[in-house]
């Protein structure tokens, strides 16, 4: 008896031992960050334009679908604008710039705009994004910023050294880049994390200052909008 007692008092020590090992094993197992940050430049067409009414410009817009992706251009982003809602912006990925650059003045394009409500003369920005955050983040108001640099280099080490400070005050940089042919054209886009803080910021000195430092010139065009289709 004393000796089949000690056994299983043997076998329990063993299964004890045993079942803390995993846990330990498991506790220190290697989790792997995910990484949302990408700079592998991304050529983009970027169309704003006023409508008559969205859902009837959505219907033309989806419709056409088919024909973009033939010509390499690949739905990304639509956002509307805050003040005018019907003002709206179409951001997509391009394989071919060339492509869509000549897909941009095709009279077949001009016809389904005018089917789908577009009124006035849309604009069209032709970019190379270098850097691209796709973090997953709370807010749905955007700020896409248009401005000219001195020189790319000096402005890009001038803008990284202040991403604190945007942070501080509610905004973070969800992607920036530059004209597909002139690298001092510089667009970026940010996500207002809070509006109060960033619209102060936006009419501040102290982004007066940080603009002047980095070589931006002249007064920078801004049109905030709020993402309603991601694809």
């Amino acid at each position: 008896m004393v000796f089949f007692l000690a056994s299983c008092a043997g076998n329990e020590s063993e299964k004890k031992t045993s079942t803390d090992s995993t846990t330990v094993d498991s506790s220190t197992a290697m989790v792997i960050p995910k990484i949302t940050t990408i700079t592998t430049p991304q050529n983009m067409m970027v169309v704003k334009h006023k409508v008559s009414n969205y859902a009837k410009f959505k219907t033309a817009y989806d419709a056409h679908d088919s024909v973009r992706l033939v010509n390499g251009i690949h739905s990304y982003v639509i956002g509307r604008g805050l003040q005018d809602s019907n003002m709206i912006l179409v951001a997509v990925k391009v394989d071919d710039m060339a492509k869509a650059k000549a897909f941009a003045k095709d009279p077949g394009l001009k016809k389904t705009m005018q089917k789908g409500g577009v009124t006035g003369m849309p604009t069209f920005a032709f970019v190379t994004m270098t850097f691209q955050d796709t973090a997953t983040v709370t807010s749905d108001l955007r700020s896409r910023t248009t401005f000219t640099v001195k020189d790319w280099g000096a402005w890009l080490k001038a803008f990284e050294g202040a991403k604190q400070e945007r942070l501080d005050n509610g905004i973070a940089v969800r992607a920036y880049g530059h004209d597909v042919d002139d690298d001092k054209k510089v667009v970026l886009v940010t996500v207002l994390l809070d509006t109060a803080k960033a619209y102060a910021y936006y009419k501040s000195d102290t982004l007066k200052k940080r603009r002047a430092e980095s070589g931006v010139i002249g007064e920078p065009e801004r049109f905030l909008y709020r993402v309603v289709q991601r694809y």
